[in-house]
């Protein structure tokens, strides 16, 4: 079995080329799922983030409200820091925003190891009922969290930074330079583009039209289904 990490900054289809490679007949995980199941109640992740971020973060039943994490772990958003709503202005827009400082890297050390545990977990379940399988783990943070040597290859999806802002915008339902601001200041939490683009095995640029990545990903998947196989 061929293990593949999927990683790539924020905005620049991840997820789209995932569903790609599963209908081509890959195997594939979310990390970002993992963590949302290992932060449900009674987990013991759910437990050492409470502990950590206090009960504040916790909606009136009892569940992480990951908007309300976010905040304390990344710095308070310009969508939460801009009472006037997300496509208006701020009348002091070119002056930064005075935020609590970011404790991100004190979340990841409790999540990061959990959710590595259950992507291992997960691979080996798919190789012991599929040899042949290439299991795909679809993660933001692979490099950031040390995870590379979990995998045989990595795959690095990138976008130009026009259509990244572009997209975010009309995902979160932005302006542009609403769009601008808050990309930058989330992909402050992870490795430039440049340096995942490096650590790659294989690229597909998603900058073009939806055509165009899936010929980029189905000529990758043919290559992995070989490695598959010659792993054997």
């Amino acid at each position: 079995m061929l293990k593949v990490g999927l990683t790539g900054a924020i905005a620049s289809g991840k997820s789209v080329v995932g569903e790609m490679f599963v209908a081509l007949g890959a195997h594939l995980v979310q990390a970002d799922r993992i963590a949302h199941s290992l932060m449900q109640p009674g987990e013991a992740v759910y437990k050492e983030v409470v502990r950590h971020f206090g009960r504040d973060i916790l909606n009136p039943d009892g569940s992480i409200n990951r908007s309300k994490l976010a905040e304390l772990a990344f710095g308070a958003s310009l969508l939460s820091s801009n009472p006037a709503g997300p496509n208006h202005a701020r009348p002091d827009d070119t002056s930064p925003v005075s935020t609590p400082p970011a404790r991100v890297e004190e979340l990841n050390r409790i999540v990061h190891p959990a959710v590595l545990r259950s992507q291992e977990e997960w691979m080996n379940e798919i190789a012991r009922h599929d040899p042949h399988a290439v299991a795909i783990v679809e993660a933001a943070l692979i490099l950031e969290a040390g995870a590379a040597k979990q995998f045989d290859r990595l795959i690095v999806v990138k976008i130009s930074e026009e259509q990244r802002i572009a997209r975010f915008a009309a995902r979160q339902k932005l302006n542009l330079e609403a769009a601008r601001k808050e990309v930058t200041r989330r992909m402050a939490a992870q490795l430039p583009e440049a340096e995942k683009i490096k650590a790659a095995t294989y690229i597909i640029d998603n900058s073009a039209t939806l055509d165009q990545t899936r010929a980029q990903v189905r000529e990758v998947w043919e290559k992995l289904r070989a490695e598959a196989t010659e792993k054997i």
